[in-house]
């Protein structure tokens, strides 16, 4: 296991960059991406799977949210993507590829593997695969993260080299009502930390006294928070996490 560098740890992370859509930054865009490299706030991103196997830098699994067009992002070629425009922006979806171009280890970088199972099951390989793919040269402080542990441990096999970390929750039925009651109560214990090969956790910020947190934090697993709105919340949220996880304000 790799251990996460003291950088995510001191550095806030900007949630899908430092986004701000009223003024022209979507989130996971580029312009986002610049905004935080000159704050000098760590990076996270999300990465889902086009048809033809790319990791592309977009969150959800379908376009219409931040796109205004309609259909899966996996039903779609990277070139057709990389031409759609992110609602109130120039930019347009890019590749992880192009990203990590851009970041050049410019600021600590936290990629999250988005589920390609649907129940967070053992139906993964080819994203992990293309976002090891995309990272083979690339020089600067990362790591890689997913809500799925199956995911995780992918990912570990390809690349054992970069630090490995669980998103997790409470996984309440109203919050994930695809995942089965069976699903959700095992992820909810983080029961599979040591078998994913991670080292670290982001846990829901909201959550963050829950008892699976607690246990970890006393064997000193670096917890990590996903996402802090308000300096209120995050002065909570440091009671317990080492770190935040941020959007719509500045820490």
């Amino acid at each position: 296991m790799t251990a996460l560098p003291a950088c995510f740890l001191t550095r806030p992370i900007a949630h899908r960059g430092l986004h701000d859509a009223s003024d022209g930054r979507p989130e996971n865009s580029v312009v986002a991406f610049r905004a935080a490299i000159a704050a000098g706030y760590a990076i996270e991103l999300d990465v889902q799977m086009s048809l033809d196997g790319t990791a592309m830098v977009f969150h959800d699994y379908h376009l219409s949210r931040l796109t205004g067009q309609n259909g899966p992002v996996a039903q779609r070629p990277a070139s057709d993507l990389s031409r759609i425009q992110l609602s109130g922006s120039q930019d347009t979806i890019t590749d992880l590829e192009q990203v990590l171009g851009l970041i050049a280890g410019q600021v600590p970088l936290l990629v999250e593997i988005k589920d390609q199972d649907g129940n967070m099951g053992q139906n993964v390989g080819a994203l992990e695969a293309a976002v090891a793919q995309a990272l083979r040269s690339y020089r600067g402080p990362v790591a890689v993260m997913s809500f799925n542990p199956y995911s995780v441990c992918a990912f570990g096999e390809i690349r054992s080299d970069i630090p490995l970390g669980l998103v997790t929750d409470r996984f309440e039925p109203k919050d994930w009502p695809i995942l089965s009651a069976e699903r959700r109560e095992h992820l909810a214990q983080i029961l599979d930390l040591g078998t994913s090969g991670a080292g670290f956790i982001s846990h829901n910020q909201a959550q963050l006294e829950d008892l699976p947190v607690s246990a970890l934090k006393a064997q000193e697993v670096p917890v990590l928070c996903w996402t802090v709105r308000s300096r209120d919340e995050e002065h909570r949220a440091r009671r317990i996490a080492d770190n935040v996880t941020f959007e719509g304000y500045l820490p």
